[in-house]
């Protein structure tokens, strides 16, 4: 069950997400319609994931929403890249700098989900 206290990776993902969106847009605004769609669609679905995951049934069931997680964060992180390293497109390092913190407690909390120790 959910709990309505705040939770640092939901707030993270959610508000990655809202500059996710913003950053998409001025994509669209430069016609870079394909790079812009890809980006919205991994960037925005983190954070959905880790919000189905505060619901999840079992351990595993959250462990495996995490882990979808964690590959829509490194989608995201490839399509930053792109932008970063292609002509014509706007800086990225803000965006890659908030995804790498995001990733880093991720992959801390699927490890630590498992049982594992760093």
């Amino acid at each position: 069950m959910r709990s309505d206290k705040n939770n640092l990776i939901v707030d993270l993902s959610f508000r990655f997400a809202l500059e996710i969106i913003e950053f998409s847009e001025l994509l669209e605004q430069n016609r870079k319609f394909i790079i812009s769609r890809q980006l919205l669609k991994a960037g925005t679905s983190i954070g959905a994931n880790i919000r189905e995951a505060q619901n999840a049934e079992s351990k595993d069931d959250f462990i495996h929403k995490f882990k979808v997680a964690a590959k829509e964060a490194d989608e995201c992180e490839y399509w930053l890249l792109l932008c970063k390293y292609s002509k014509g497109y706007p800086d990225t390092d803000l965006l890659l700098n908030k995804l790498l913190e995001i990733m880093k407690i991720l992959s801390k909390i699927i490890s630590t989900s498992k049982g594992k120790t760093e």
